[in-house]
């Protein structure tokens, strides 16, 4: 964590932030009039080279930061083990030298340590720890694994070993990504081709390590039949590794655990049945997030992608409480299969539909399906839409509020937490993963694949709260 800087301690232009880029202004004016107009030849006009040699610098200096943030490749030879967090990456680009801030009496002169030498100033320590480094430190095993993916071309590009600064933020889609969009494809074929599950960020909380692997797929090619088997031979690459390492949960992410693509995590258990890693959906906190978003007044519910895992879970939930749900689907086997599942003094409380027309007097959408505008207009004005679909809806009714997708801010004493999950805010996860910190933290011994368990969302969200995390407001 840095401190406040001491007077003169600073350049006077430090405080202005981004807009300190303003100052090189006069120096691209006299450059283009003196190339232009000004009758300097190129070897003449000083602007143009101080200009190129700080863009050269910056290139290094970038070059750098992103090779410092390649988990996957430098993770055995940090010098420090704890995360960059939120704070220092604002307030600096760089922070990879530790004898100069921790033993503040010697390595004065950083990256030109020949003058520290003549004064006698250079750190004892400093070769010792530059050899250990070299030679690579055995890898601290994760207590806890989150299991992402890529979602598309664009959101690639937030990830700390591209900008590190961009991705301590939440994602939007920003002018400077554009120019380097082109980029991805040839990357996202290459990852296709030779790249398998590398580690992306990680955290401390409570002593534990956690992590998050990424899985070098992008989200459209989930979708692709012929690409199917070979994503889930790198999640169960994934989960090997992890139970070969001692990991002891490991949940998957968003389509990692897609009911089509391996039934919600069951593929790999019923697979591996001696597995010592804990595989994890974390659809449970997720159903109890939304529930619990629920205000306690609400009678009566419109509910979309109703036979899918979630809608299932909420809809028994729901119907337990005596409230109505609209159960939209075209499919009259699955709505009685689930209806079935009900107590039989709740099942009336169960209803079948099959046109959005059917939640024109209903205030209360809960969408796990993408709806578009046409769809969204037949609910009534002052609705509210709660979704747990990805990517969410297009919020398009003025009239109306959106939810956003579930989600909790981790506890307050989480640490070296630098990245910002997808959209998510500083220190807020999808529910997913949330649930995968909770199994971690209750220490529990069942994997949690498959159909949730709707016994457990009370308890699960009652495990959530008690460990400090938060619902997001």
């Amino acid at each position: 964590m840095y401190r406040d800087s001491a007077p003169l301690s600073d350049w006077p232009w430090a405080q202005l932030g981004s807009l300190k880029y303003i100052l090189y202004g006069p120096l691209v004016a006299k450059a283009l009039y003196a190339h232009l107009g000004g009758g300097y030849e190129a070897d003449q006009n000083w602007c143009f080279h101080v200009l190129w040699i700080t863009a050269l610098r910056c290139l290094i200096c970038q070059a750098w930061l992103s090779y410092c943030n390649m988990h996957f490749l430098t993770k055995n030879h940090k010098i420090r083990k704890h995360g960059v967090e939120y704070e220092q990456i604002d307030r600096e680009w760089d922070w990879y030298h530790s004898l100069h801030h921790t033993e503040t009496d010697t390595n004065f002169c950083l990256f030109m340590p020949a003058y520290d030498y003549l004064a006698n100033t250079i750190n004892k320590n400093s070769w010792l720890v530059h050899h250990s480094i070299r030679e690579g430190q055995t890898d601290r095993v994760p207590d806890f694994v989150f299991l992402a993916h890529v979602v598309d071309l664009l959101s690639s590009l937030h990830v700390p070993f591209v900008f590190r600064s961009f991705s301590s933020t939440p994602f939007s889609t920003r002018w400077f990504l554009l120019p380097l969009w082109p980029f991805t494809i040839p990357v996202m074929f290459a990852m296709w081709a030779w790249a398998k599950p590398f580690v992306h960020t990680f955290y401390v909380l409570r002593g534990r390590l956690h992590y998050t692997w990424v899985i070098p797929r992008f989200g459209f090619q989930y979708f692709l039949p012929f690409a199917q088997e070979g994503i889930n031979n790198l999640i169960e690459d994934a989960i090997l590794s992890a139970d070969k390492l001692g990991v002891k949960v490991i949940s998957l992410a968003a389509l990692n655990k897609n009911e089509a693509l391996n039934g919600g995590g069951t593929l790999f258990v019923q697979k591996h049945p001696n597995l010592r890693v804990r595989v994890v959906h974390g659809n449970t906190l997720t159903a109890a997030v939304i529930i619990n978003e629920i205000r306690t007044d609400v009678k009566e519910v419109f509910l979309t992608g109703a036979t899918s895992k979630l809608g299932r879970a909420i809809a028994l939930y729901l119907c337990r409480k005596q409230v109505r749900v609209l159960m939209l689907t075209s499919s009259t086997e699955r709505f009685q299969a689930i209806q079935k599942e009900a107590p039989v003094e709740c099942q009336k409380f169960l209803v079948h539909v099959t046109k959005y027309q059917a939640g024109q007097n209903c205030k209360t959408w809960i969408v796990g399906k993408w709806i578009s505008f046409r769809e969204q207009n037949w609910a009534p004005s002052g609705t509210h839409f709660y979704q747990f679909v990805v990517p969410p809806i297009f919020q398009l009714r003025r009239d109306c509020t959106y939810g956003k997708l579930a989600a909790m801010e981790l506890p307050g004493d989480v640490e070296g937490l630098g990245s910002c999950e997808y959209t998510m805010s500083r220190r807020i996860v999808h529910a997913c993963h949330a649930g995968g910190v909770v199994h971690s933290l209750e220490g529990w011994e069942h994997h949690e694949v498959g159909a949730i368990d709707v016994d457990r969302i009370d308890i699960v969200w009652k495990e959530a709260i008690k460990h400090g995390l938060k619902p997001v407001q």
